[in-house]
């Protein structure tokens, strides 16, 4: 009997030897033609050595967790009752979007649409009044916040959620035409103005006309052509995090298993770090110190003269305090952070299992009228996208409406009415925020406590930070499939 096993291993180590060494001369597993061959066509097969980190980008190696609320529901709101959840891998900034970053959208925006689209620019202007008071001379806030260089790495505030999206659509195309141009595949283009400006999506389709760098790329045909999503050399998207996302990064367990490669956490944690304090717990210059910008007590915003525990009056550098064990940093204070999610009370019992998330309306790329090619882009240069009708998603297996927003939550037949404006301030556009600020007591700076505003609303203790979904293995890139029988290390 143990013969006959180790024949059948045997085999199949054979059999996974010559896959793998087919792999590399280049011949398909299933047709045995040759790929990146002229003489069958060039059907072409790029080698690839994983994903790249974009800029300001963290790691965070996914996993499954406790989603919801660690510490006492002081509030009685019950609305994030504990679940396991598993989260894929993905990529996170590493800190907050600081005056700067949004000063510079800010400038490329009026620079491309200034003069034709004037509209374009003020609609992402952030609200610079949400720093005035009543009771409060804020008014130096209101004009230089924003703009005076001593706040360049404080992060930006009065973004509402959909400036905060607009924000990352850019981000994208800015990264993924640098990309381009480091790598010679197109010409740098300081003359985009209106519609000719590059994005992602245009230039995928063929809607956008870069001029041609010194390293074009070419198939096997020795055809020069654009590069391809295939090619693996343009970035996903960057987004907003997923609620979920923003809690498994914050909490980072990952720091909290007591041998690696272990499937155990040593201790759960209420906040970014662990134990129950909010100061610095080891010796040194730092001991004693908050682990976080909040308020400590009614009217005590940063302590005493000498002994400035936080070193913020209001917000903080991005950089502040110290990063937990996936490097991120000001997970919990400073600012309020903007999620992806929609908010509902009961999310935590009709959400997924896995990539859990409320909030989506499906759409599609709108085509030209023969339905054969895509619409013609936008006067500002974007592919035109369009709500998936409920028509057409009544056809669907795995969804059966376009917008499911409101599922179970708010849908008539479940019988759950919020009757937004007369007995809650719940509708489709309540967005979740979490990770307490400048302003906020303890209580609001566990990862678990969330709360919501309307997504067109802005505050100033409210900014973001933007995450990338992950391609391929969840472990990253130094994961080789090829090598699992040896141990991946």
């Amino acid at each position: 009997m143990k013969k006959l096993f180790v024949i059948a291993l045997g085999i199949a180590l054979l059999i996974n030897f010559t896959s793998c060494k087919n792999n590399k001369s280049g011949a398909s597993t299933v047709t045995g033609w040759n790929y990146n061959d002229p003489k069958n066509g060039g059907f072409e097969k790029v080698a690839y050595g994983g994903q790249e980190v974009g800029p300001g980008l963290v790691f965070i190696e996914g996993g499954a967790y406790m989603m919801g609320q660690k510490d006492q529901d002081v509030m009685s709101d019950w609305n994030n009752v504990p679940r396991k959840v598993s989260v894929n891998s993905f990529y996170m900034d590493e800190t907050e979007v600081a005056n700067i970053h949004y000063r510079e959208y800010l400038f490329w925006l009026n620079r491309v649409f200034g003069e034709s689209f004037p509209q374009v620019v003020a609609r992402a202007l952030p609200d610079t009044l949400v720093w005035r008071d009543e009771m409060a001379y804020n008014e130096p806030y209101t004009e230089y916040y924003l703009r005076h260089p001593s706040y360049n790495m404080y992060p930006v505030v009065g973004v509402n959620w959909l400036q905060a999206n607009d924000f990352a659509k850019w981000r994208s195309d800015r990264v993924n035409e640098n990309t381009l141009i480091k790598k010679g595949i197109i010409a740098q283009n300081s003359d985009q103005v209106d519609e000719n400006n590059f994005n992602t999506e245009a230039y995928l389709a063929g809607q956008y006309d870069a001029e041609v760098g010194k390293k074009p790329l070419k198939t096997p045909l020795k055809e020069e052509r654009n590069v391809k999503f295939e090619d693996g050399i343009l970035q996903p998207d960057y987004r907003l995090p997923t609620e979920a996302e923003w809690e498994y990064a914050a909490y980072a367990l990952i720091g909290n298993q007591p041998y690696k490669g272990e499937e155990r956490f040593a201790d759960q944690k209420i906040y970014p770090w662990n134990g129950f304090s909010l100061r610095y717990p080891k010796s040194g210059k730092s001991q004693g110190k908050f682990l976080a910008n909040f308020k400590r007590g009614r009217g005590d915003m940063m302590g005493i003269a000498g002994a400035l525990n936080d070193d913020g009056f209001i917000t903080t550098e991005v950089t502040s305090n110290y990063p937990n064990d996936f490097g991120l940093y000001n997970m919990a204070g400073n600012v309020n952070e903007w999620v992806m999610d929609v908010y509902r009370p009961m999310t935590s019992i009709d959400g997924s299992e896995y990539s859990t998330f409320r909030g989506n309306v499906f759409r599609k790329k709108l085509k030209s009228e023969d339905g054969l090619e895509l619409a013609e882009k936008d006067s500002l240069g974007r592919v035109q996208w369009g709500n998936v009708t409920d028509e057409e998603a009544a056809t669907r297996r795995n969804y059966r409406k376009a917008d499911v927003r409101n599922y179970v939550d708010q849908d008539p037949a479940s019988l759950v009415e919020y009757q937004y404006g007369s007995a809650s301030l719940i509708n489709d556009n309540s967005r979740v925020y979490k990770g307490g600020s400048w302003k906020d007591i303890a209580y609001w700076l566990s990862p678990g406590s969330r709360r919501f505003y309307q997504e067109s609303e802005s505050f100033d203790d409210l900014g973001f930070r933007c995450a990338m979904d992950r391609m391929g293995s969840p472990k990253g890139n130094k994961f080789n499939a090829g090598n699992i029988f040896k141990g991946n290390k």
